[in-house]
């Protein structure tokens, strides 16, 4: 009964009779397939759900060397004490408590010091920091289907960047809006209508901002592939609302359930601490959950399952792959990575990362030190059958040795085979690109 009437709502979703299309409720359809997809991942796929468990582990481990580390930029600046209000913020729907750990945390970072840590701990402090983001990183790519992570250089180079940057940029947007709310001109125009107002309502709205901003920012920045402005901004403004939102009702959950948490005496700080941290690390990707719908909306309805490409469209993929690369070669064009391959093939860089595999295991490709694919020798000696050979036989697992043959369909897979090398004469991937090119300069002329 369950499944009849899930069919029924996903069919009513994603293909809605003709006569209300354009109408206000084909619109909202529009909307609602987002909120049911994401649910629909939450009950039928735990890996998110487990995913957000294993960053509440990395953050325990990894909270205090990250604090340190912003502490340590902003003790340069002059500005560390500002780190305080932002960490109390994150921790502000634990109540009461929130203060003493804000409190704690700050003393185990100013604790901290160079001069005690030796050269082997401020590697290991950066190396924990670097580690967590790359954690993050890895849950982020798996809700995007990218396949393969940052390379070592630019893992290391991106997130000390950030990890740097981050918390004086943080700092100075706090310290910004708190100097305009004292500045003179405010003050003047807060005692005209509807100057007043306005203000009232930009100062309300601030936080929002600054939480919507950070957000999209990390869905922007995080995953290994490019994620356009429109789809990080929506995401972020709908987790950035969601998050403020949680950490409201929380906050209440936690003044109404005084008596409740008598009984986990000294535990219960520690257990609505992993609670905020969980469900502040679910919304988190399921935001990025949907900054992906945004983007790939063609995998609204079949959501995470297993995306199985049949062998002819493998093939096809494969020589468009070839194809694109080989075309792009030598020219001032930046060079295809996985993830752009599949962006413009339209693919999960999931399904597209096997076959690039295969033709990398067939020494037709070879990757860069920046994560872009080159041919792996001149494309005018890489024939179409080299392509079809390494897709075709590409195997994953334990090969048979020996299969009994049954002799009329061994004549027929030859006589097909044949045909297909018949049909490619030769050809090679160089002979493609040029046919290409010449065919589109005959229809210009």
């Amino acid at each position: 009964m369950i499944s009849a009437l899930t069919a029924r709502l996903e069919q009513w979703l994603f293909e809605p009779p003709d006569s209300v299309i354009g109408k206000p409720i084909w619109q909202l359809s529009r909307v609602l397939r987002y909120a049911y997809a994401l649910i629909r991942d939450i009950l039928r796929d735990e890996m998110i759900t487990l995913r957000a468990m294993s960053l509440v582990y990395t953050t325990l481990l990894s909270v205090v060397p990250l604090v340190a580390l912003s502490f340590s930029v902003l003790k340069g600046l002059n500005f560390h004490r500002e780190l305080e209000p932002v960490l109390y913020t994150f921790l502000e729907p634990l109540g009461d408590k929130a203060y003493d750990i804000t409190d704690q945390v700050m003393k185990f970072v100013e604790n901290v010091r160079g001069e005690v840590l030796g050269s082997i701990g401020l590697i290991f402090l950066i190396y924990t920091v670097i580690s967590m983001v790359q954690k993050i990183e890895e849950s982020f790519n798996f809700v995007w289907r990218v396949d393969k992570p940052r390379s070592f250089g630019r893992r290391f180079s991106e997130y000390l960047s950030v990890m740097v940057i981050g918390p004086a940029v943080i700092v100075a947007a706090v310290g910004l809006l708190s100097s305009m709310g004292k500045s003179s001109i405010v003050a003047t125009l807060s005692h005209y209508q509807p100057f007043d107002w306005i203000l009232i309502m930009l100062g309300r709205a601030a936080p929002y901002a600054l939480v919507i901003g950070a957000f999209t920012f990390v869905y922007g920045f995080i995953p290994n592939t490019r994620v356009k402005l429109r789809a990080a901004f929506i995401a972020g403004a709908v987790s950035g609302l969601a998050w403020v939102a949680m950490g409201a009702i929380f906050a209440s959950f936690v003044r109404s359930s005084g008596g409740t948490m008598v009984i986990y005496a000294s535990f219960a700080i520690v257990i609505l601490a992993l609670i905020w941290i969980y469900v502040s690390w679910l919304i988190l990707l399921l935001g990025a959950q949907l900054a992906f719908y945004i983007q790939n909306p063609q995998y609204l309805r079949p959501g995470r399952g297993e995306i199985k490409l049949s062998s002819s469209v493998r093939e096809r993929v494969a020589l468009s792959i070839m194809y694109l690369i080989v075309q792009d070669y030598g020219t001032p064009k930046p060079r295809w990575t996985t993830n752009s391959l599949a962006e413009h093939l339209e693919l999960p860089g999931a399904a597209l990362g096997p076959i690039v595999n295969a033709l990398e295991q067939k020494q037709l490709l070879v990757v860069a030190e920046d994560d872009t694919w080159l041919p792996a020798r001149d494309p005018a000696c890489i024939s179409l059958c080299d392509v079809i050979d390494a897709i075709r036989y590409e195997t994953s697992g334990s090969r048979l040795s020996r299969i009994r043959d049954i002799a009329p369909a061994v004549q027929a897979a030859k006589h097909a085979e044949a045909a297909l090398r018949d049909s490619l004469k030769d050809r090679t991937v160089r002979d493609l690109v040029t046919e290409s090119e010449s065919e589109k300069a005959g229809k210009t002329a």
